[in-house]
């Protein structure tokens, strides 16, 4: 089933029965909640990914996934209850949607789609705008602490795998997201370490998209995934800087039929360890 839904069906549904929306724009210098406030889906909720969809940056990496029992909470808080339909965007990069995503997944949330290109989709298609702060209507308590993130299969339709799996040689295809000359270590913007994980193939986000922002066909993802050696015969995990575009690997895999673990501290993780191997230059 697909994880996307396109704005002419999303309007449709905003008048009927209208899913949760979380507006989740970010960008590397941050949450940009003050593009939210200037202009939104109506009824949209802003969702900051560096406070609720991270836990404090140091040692786990810059983006740390938080405590699952406190992010069911955190999604709680944001409207969104164990069976609450949810629709999240972001301003048309695409990776901050996957990552909310991939979290709501994580902690169990079954029914969660991303707006197909983002707030420019949403423009082009002429759906009406709302400007200011939506404050969000909390959604009940779960019934037990564990209602969540216990639920359908989360731990195996979003697994994940660490460092240490990595070395093990656990990860049999390591795709990285980034772009490719920060994949070569020709530049580094954000982290103090430069390079790539060794084994790792490059595989930049951008290509997953088309020139309007939105997710290729699955036939050329399912070409592009192969040609980076990732199909369904083999383990794949993906990974990024700090865990947020790797999230998109996963959700456009999710789309072309393959599975993909995260490896969510991602490079600002596996440098904080000077042992662990660092390559340059192309795969």
């Amino acid at each position: 089933m697909s994880a996307l839904v396109d704005a002419e069906q999303l309007k449709r549904e905003l008048k009927h029965d209208p899913p949760v929306l979380l507006d989740v724009r970010w960008t590397l210098a941050g949450s940009d909640r003050a593009g939210y406030l200037a202009g939104h889906l109506p009824g949209a909720v802003f969702c900051d990914l560096d406070t609720d969809l991270s836990g404090p940056p140091g040692p786990g990496g810059r983006h740390p996934l938080p405590d699952r029992t406190e992010l069911t909470a955190t999604f709680a808080r944001l409207g969104v209850g164990p069976t609450t339909p949810v629709v999240v965007y972001d301003g048309g990069v695409a990776a901050a949607a996957a990552r909310a995503w991939w979290c709501l997944r994580w902690v169990g949330h079954e029914d969660v789609r991303v707006l197909d290109g983002g707030l420019p989709e949403w423009q082009a298609a002429s759906g009406p705008i709302e400007t200011g702060d939506v404050p969000p209507q909390a959604a009940p308590a779960p019934s037990s602490s564990n209602d969540a993130t216990a639920r359908a299969g989360s731990a195996s339709t979003m697994p994940t795998r660490s460092a240490e799996d990595i070395l093990a040689g656990d990860v049999r295809v390591l795709l990285d997201a980034r772009a490719p000359e920060r994949f070569r270590g020709e530049v580094e913007p954000v982290d103090p370490v430069a390079g790539h994980i060794p084994g790792a193939q490059s595989l930049h986000t951008a290509r997953l998209l088309d020139a309007e922002g939105r997710y290729l066909p699955r036939r050329l993802l399912r070409e592009m995934f192969a040609d980076a050696g990732a199909d369904d015969d083999q383990p794949v995990t993906a990974y990024c800087g700090s865990g947020v575009t790797a999230a998109q690997l996963v959700l456009a895999a999710h789309e072309a039929g393959i599975e993909v673990a995260l490896y969510a501290g991602s490079w600002s993780h596996w440098i904080t360890d000077p042992s662990r191997p660092v390559a340059t230059g192309p795969a």
